[in-house]
């Protein structure tokens, strides 16, 4: 964890002064799901072709407690679907990557590795582990690619392993979402086999989020930043 003089500094008047205009049952509903919150497991989308595709994956996420989707933009540039989303992009964090002069693949996976994570390419080919048999016993990143080629060569040769989702009929793979729901479901169900001191979010992370819910919850938070400031300069 970062030493504490290197963290974002938090408000903490701030973040009383907007937590008047949120209702008790919201602000409970908030404590509830950042208990359950973690970076422990995390999902990189390759370069989906279909938003809806990505923005139901971001849906899931958020079902599963997993605070960060990441988004690697090549051909195709993502923008959310509030219709498909039912407000989880609200509460999770989204980064993307996009390097016209670089790799967004690699930019990905040097932020992922700096953090501390094993990556996963999910695909079929030789080579791939079942996702019954991948344990959870360390930090890790589930790539999914689109729903054309699934994942790109680039990605095949930086992950650390690949994993699949063993299918029983004729159809090769499941759409996006529903892959994810399975891979995520069952390393989420494996987890609980752990004793990981680090996989729920830390009390820092905590009041970082809150600081982010409590303004997307309140009307016109601009305002209501305003009036607070005067407040301190009186």
């Amino acid at each position: 964890m970062e030493k504490k003089s290197q963290l974002e500094p938090i408000d903490q008047g701030w973040l009383d002064y907007l937590s008047q205009y949120i209702t008790d049952h919201k602000k409970s509903v908030m404590e509830k799901v950042l208990t359950q919150r973690t970076r422990f497991l995390t999902v990189v989308l390759e370069d989906i072709f279909k938003p809806h595709n990505a923005s139901a994956v971001l849906r899931t996420c958020d079902c599963f407690g997993i605070q960060d989707v990441h988004v690697i933009e090549k051909v195709n540039m993502y923008k959310i679907n509030p219709f498909v989303t039912r407000g989880a992009s609200q509460w999770i964090d989204l980064h993307k990557y996009h390097n016209k002069e670089g790799s967004a693949v690699q930019d990905c996976f040097s932020a992922l590795k700096q953090k501390g994570y094993k990556i996963y390419g999910t695909s079929p080919l030789p080579g791939s582990i079942s996702i019954h048999d991948l344990e959870p016993d360390e930090k890790i990143a589930l790539v999914f690619g689109n729903e054309h080629e699934g994942i790109s060569a680039e990605v095949q040769e930086n992950v650390d392993g690949l994993v699949h989702i063993p299918m029983l009929g004729f159809t090769e793979s499941f759409n996006i979402s529903v892959a994810a729901s399975i891979a995520l479901y069952e390393l989420v169900k494996k987890v609980e086999n752990y004793d990981h001191p680090d996989f729920y979010l830390t009390e820092y992370e905590k009041q970082i989020l809150r600081m982010k819910w409590y303004r997307s919850v309140v009307t016109r938070p601009e305002l209501h930043e305003k009036a607070y400031l005067k407040t301190r300069n009186v």
